[in-house]
């Protein structure tokens, strides 16, 4: 017994040091930046366009570029990703085919993003004739997020004891009716959490939108769907590697850093708001 304790307390020494290795250097890195780039951060730098070559001005462009995008994105990847994932877990029978299904959409989530680059171009761009516009690439971070949204669904799904469907489908209700009212209530934090945070990962993305949409300098906002359009991620990639004066733009490219960093942890606490506030209304 005492080396089971001994063996025990060694895992959790072991755990709790890689927990605070890994805080640690979270914590650096967003020190790191935020003292870097908060002088950068004023009024005029997030509501101005860019100007004289990006050594000036603000980066409002490819703010809302980038939430434009992502709204695109939102629409293609959650009703489809939601239904795909009702369909498979509540629907589908669970054959050879089934698994190979579920087996192809983890392996679609662990695709390079480059790969939906070059995907997107070759179908939304070319094929479709959508050109290098916000539909675009908006659409190929839909395929991006898909597999996330359906799987982070399905495993929503899951969780739910299936006596909340038996229990429905003993009174006469039909397998929808069970699904949308003994089902789904209580799935939905869980389905939410993981479409957000999907979201969240297509907003960072640079590859994807470097073929499809995005625009190296593009100072003011985009009038329809079909336009180009500037974004955080890839505006960002040009101040730190391809601008022609780098060190100039340092501090712009450290502030554009923050406030990608910032959105991205928005929507991360979005999604832990929305899961903690369904979750309560339902225990109530």
């Amino acid at each position: 017994m005492k080396k089971k304790k001994v063996i025990q307390f060694i895992g959790f020494m072991l755990l709790r040091f890689c927990l605070y290795t890994v805080l640690a250097i979270l914590l650096l890195f967003l020190y790191d930046i935020g003292k870097k780039g908060g002088g950068a951060i004023s009024w005029e730098f997030l509501s101005q366009p860019p100007r004289r070559g990006m050594t000036q001005g603000g980066i409002f462009p490819a703010i809302m570029g980038t939430f434009l995008v992502t709204i695109v994105t939102a629409v293609l990847a959650i009703p489809l990703g939601m239904f795909a994932a009702i369909y498979l877990n509540e629907y589908a029978k669970q054959t050879r085919l089934t698994r190979i299904i579920r087996l192809s959409i983890r392996n679609l989530s662990g695709v390079p993003s480059i790969v939906y680059g070059l995907f997107g171009v070759i179908l939304f761009v070319n094929i479709l004739k959508f050109g290098t516009s916000i539909l675009s690439a908006g659409l190929t971070l839909g395929l991006l997020t898909l597999p996330w949204t359906i799987t982070a669904s399905e495993e929503a799904l899951k969780t739910i004891p299936n006596s909340y469907r038996e229990g429905s489908l003993a009174l006469g209700a039909t397998k929808w009716q069970s699904i949308r009212t003994n089902v789904l209530p209580y799935a939905i934090p869980g389905m939410l959490t993981g479409t957000v945070l999907g979201l969240a990962r297509a907003a960072g993305e640079t590859a994807p939108i470097l073929f499809t949409g995005a625009a190296f300098y593009l100072p003011y906002l985009p009038k329809s769907l079909s336009d180009q359009f500037m974004a955080l991620p890839y505006h960002l990639y040009i101040l730190a590697t391809q601008h022609h004066a780098i060190q100039q733009v340092r501090p712009l490219a450290y502030g554009t850093a923050l406030v990608l960093i910032v959105l991205v942890l928005g929507l991360n606490m979005t999604a832990i708001v929305i899961r903690y506030r369904m979750r309560r209304k339902r225990r109530w």
